[in-house]
């Protein structure tokens, strides 16, 4: 058994996870609502601790995914994608457009969803996204999914799960 750089990135993840979860015993248990505040997170640490161990248990058990003859090859893919990478500020800017842009549309968001609600402010992020992204061709198929899953994920939180969700000074839902 031998310790590599993903052994000892699996360790740090396990104990993370293991930070987070007794974190989570301090959140405060309201009055009111049938579930408990806590069960998301810690269902969301579970999940990231199962599969930090099984990270920790492939790297330590030192069966690579890529066999010999191919490691040659991706080493030149890698420094191939280095000389690829921007050189000035425009082209940095043009190299992460995507990245940008999804960080832009998401202050938006924070920015529209006291006046405009949760439900309509996430039916803009999807569309916007969608859109920005994916591009402006297939823009009915980009408003259905918007409406639909944002809508759902509204339908079931507000009603089935009874969370309060952020409602709109302007719109009211």
């Amino acid at each position: 058994m031998s310790l590599n750089k993903d052994a000892i990135v699996g360790i740090c993840l396990i104990m993370i996870c293991g930070g987070l979860m007794l974190a989570s015993f301090d959140i405060r248990e309201p009055d009111y609502g049938v579930l408990s505040p806590a069960v998301w997170p810690r269902l969301i640490i579970v999940i990231m601790g199962v599969l930090s161990v099984i990270f920790f248990l492939q790297s330590v058990s030192g069966k690579s995914r890529i066999p010999q003859t191919q490691s040659a090859s991706s080493s030149q893919a890698q420094s191939a994608d280095a000389a690829a990478r921007p050189q000035g500020f425009i082209e940095f800017l043009k190299y992460w457009r995507n990245v940008f842009t999804v960080f832009i549309a998401f202050g938006i968001y924070l920015f529209v969803l006291p006046q405009l609600g949760m439900l309509i402010s996430n039916i803009l992020l999807s569309f916007s996204l969608l859109s920005l992204l994916g591009g402006w061709r297939q823009i009915v198929l980009h408003l259905c999914i918007a409406v639909g899953t944002s809508g759902g994920m509204w339908l079931l939180f507000s009603f089935v799960l009874e969370v309060f969700l952020p409602r709109g000074n302007l719109t009211g839902f």
